[in-house]
């Protein structure tokens, strides 16, 4: 089996691939032997979430990009890279010295244009933004504990319903989710229904009024620092996929890289 012969900046080192090498599904040992190693076809597909290019661009070292795509698709049917997601989140809230779920979390949403790809999408007028929305849910360390991809013409709101469903039950510990004015209303009341004896509550943090221009909002930063890490990946800047599960998996990759390189300094 062939490994790629350039080095890129997204490649990983010994250390991350140790992490995460039996997460991987190993090579079936029936039909034809594999060209490529599960490691080259892992750093492909880091390669293209951080440089951004199409698929049909990824360069020559790697494996061809049909075989790398054909990967990604069958691991991310197979829920792979969320499982890799989750666990590395688990590793890195232990080593910064919290239990494995939180008891806290962030709430936002983040509007991006959509590529000329077919595929739901909507105008959000706020934003003046036609494509997707991307509610996530973070702890307090910025680990994205969840998150829905819609249509961008979605009210927050809306979305944070679809979210906050799954995630009170994956999270037994959550007590507290903050998050910004666009979630007032009957939502603080939902958010409480779904626990017994109100032991899960909703805090909206508002901006303080008197002060103007930028200012880091307590709380608030948290997730938007989040929204940054994923800029920093290129094929997250706009929405190329054509499928909002192939646009999950694309943050749930990004994020495995940012946690691969926390967890290996």
């Amino acid at each position: 089996m062939q490994e790629h012969n350039t080095t890129y900046q997204t490649d990983l080192t010994d250390t991350q691939w140790d992490l995460i090498k039996n997460m991987i599904p190993k090579e079936q040992k029936r039909g034809r032997p594999l060209e490529h190693t599960r490691r080259s076809i892992v750093n492909a597909i880091l390669y293209i979430v951080r440089a951004g290019c199409a698929w049909r661009l990824l360069p020559k070292d790697f494996a061809p990009w049909q075989t790398v795509y054909g990967y990604f698709r069958s691991w991310r049917k197979a829920r792979i890279w969320g499982l890799i997601h989750d666990t590395l989140r688990e590793q890195v809230r232990r080593k910064a010295g919290k239990k494995p779920s939180p008891t806290a979390a962030i709430m936002d949403s983040q509007s991006v244009k959509i590529g000329d790809q077919a595929g739901e999408r909507g105008y959000d007028a706020g934003k003046k933004i036609t494509g997707r929305k991307r509610h996530i849910l973070v702890d307090t360390l910025g680990m994205i504990l969840g998150m829905v991809i819609t249509p961008a013409d979605v009210q927050d709101r809306d979305g944070a319903r679809s979210l906050l469903s799954s995630m009170v039950h994956v999270f037994g510990r959550l007590q507290i989710i903050w998050a910004d004015a666009g979630y007032l209303g009957q939502l603080i009341d939902w958010v409480k229904q779904l626990r017994p004896y109100g032991k899960l509550h909703l805090e909206v943090v508002k901006r303080p009024e008197q002060r103007k221009g930028f200012h880091v909002v307590r709380k608030r930063w948290i997730v938007e620092r989040t929204f940054g890490w994923l800029m920093k990946c290129r094929r997250l800047v706009r929405d190329y996929e054509q499928k909002p599960e192939n646009s999950e998996c694309m943050i749930q990759i990004c994020m495995v890289g940012i946690m691969l390189r926390r967890l290996d300094s």
